[in-house]
């Protein structure tokens, strides 16, 4: 058995077979961050026959005089099986040390457990420890279980089971969720999907908390794009329909307001304290309205084609739908464009015959405290479950020039916050 380089089309045949994959663990991915200063490297073990065994795309990054290699998603191997793992190991340190590579990090797709937020219960892997000891036996090291975004992908993803009809997708959104999807239909907010032009509007969203430029998502487009794997959709508000919406319901509250003011003029006692209750409660809303519509209003002047308020790119990959990035306007958070966008895509995605929507990544659902607690409530909120992984691992490959690496971090780490 040897390790060589794989074709794109060798490597596609043997992944469309494989049971672990990941939309990162592939040829376009691999384009996409070719822009992104690394350099894709795929190759698989090969047995007498040349058939595949196991293979990995590996993302080489240059770092002073050293390559270190990624593999995000793991490698495509059976962690199980500790004599294949052990082969394909010891081949690639050798195939790797021959090109100077003196590590490769890797987060295989091994699950660890899944949890249940509605049950508050988790589903164990019955066969984790063996896959987890198998990497551990053979060398590699493990950076531990982290709880939030420290490792190479997040440890934690949120999925949604969409292999079933719509009517059970809706009901399984959390009841305040699918209210909000509701009225930001009514009030206007329609889905559009979108042109590689228009990708600016996503990265404007994004620029302040993700750390790739706008030639990343560009990149990425036209990367899975070649082969229809990528769309890229937005919710764009009607402004107008928008202020006739709540032109309309302002009008009910004043109205309301005027049925109130003549009862409580016109009732003598007993039900004058309900009436109070009831004008005080419409006082509000007829104010919050008035705010609307004052907002409505200048929203229509100022942005009279409508305006752009949350945008996403999902990426399809076998049976699986993946959020890959998503992203909304915070100045219009209450109008919900964002909760009816990602209904939209898991009803038409589930039509269209997919299993699985990831949402990406959320942190240990079990830290009631975590600053991150808004986004997991979020995903989970539209039925998902939380998987978690292994976490990362290390391999060296070049244990002398490993050892000169580590030694000079402290120095890439210092001319980085100088930069």
């Amino acid at each position: 058995m040897y390790i060589r380089e794989l074709t794109i089309d060798e490597f596609k045949n043997f992944a469309n077979t494989y049971d672990l994959y990941s939309v990162y663990q592939t040829p376009e991915y691999g384009f996409t961050m070719e822009g992104q200063g690394f350099n894709p490297l795929i190759v698989g073990l090969m047995d007498k026959n040349e058939n595949i065994l196991g293979a990995t795309v590996l993302f080489v990054e240059k770092r002073f005089a050293f390559k270190y290699a990624y593999a995000p998603g793991g490698f495509l191997i059976d962690y199980y099986n500790f004599d294949l793992l052990k082969i394909f190991t010891l081949k690639l340190k050798k195939f790797l040390s021959r090109l100077d590579i003196v590590a490769v990090k890797l987060n295989p797709l091994v699950i660890k457990d899944i949890y249940d937020p509605k049950k508050k219960s988790f589903i164990p892997n019955l066969n984790y420890e063996t896959a987890y000891s198998n990497l551990r036996r053979l060398g590699y090291y493990h950076y531990g279980y982290n709880y939030y975004f420290e490792a190479l992908k997040p440890r934690y993803e949120a999925v949604i089971d969409i292999d079933k009809p719509y009517y059970i997708l809706f009901n399984e959104i959390k009841k305040e969720f699918r209210t909000k999807i509701r009225s930001a239909e009514e009030n206007g907010i329609r889905i559009y999907k979108g042109r590689p032009s228009e990708l600016d509007y996503l990265y404007e969203h994004t620029k302040r908390k993700y750390p790739r430029d706008l030639n990343y998502f560009r990149d990425l487009y036209f990367a899975f794009e070649k082969n229809s794997m990528i769309d890229y959709y937005y919710a764009k508000l009607d402004t107008a329909i928008y202020l006739e919406k709540i032109q309309k319901k302002y009008e009910e509250a004043e109205q309301e307001n005027h049925l109130i003011n003549n009862l409580i003029l016109t009732n003598s006692n007993k039900n004058v304290h309900k009436l109070i209750n009831r004008k005080i409660n419409n006082d509000n809303l007829f104010a919050n309205y008035k705010n609307k519509l004052v907002l409505a209003t200048n929203l229509l002047k100022n942005h009279p084609d409508g305006i752009i308020l949350a945008t996403i790119i999902v990426v399809t990959y076998r049976d699986t739908v993946y959020v890959l990035m998503d992203a909304q306007d915070p100045k219009y958070r209450m109008l919900s464009a964002k909760h009816l966008l990602i209904w939209k895509l898991i009803h038409n995605y589930s039509k269209m015959g997919y299993k699985k929507f990831n949402l990406g990544g959320v942190t240990n659902p079990e830290l009631d405290q975590s600053q991150y607690k808004g986004l997991n409530q979020f995903k989970t909120n539209f039925g998902a479950k939380i998987y978690e992984y292994a976490g990362d691992f290390e391999l060296i490959t070049n244990n002398t020039k490993y050892f000169m690496y580590r030694n000079t971090l402290s120095l890439q780490n210092l001319l980085k916050k100088t930069e």
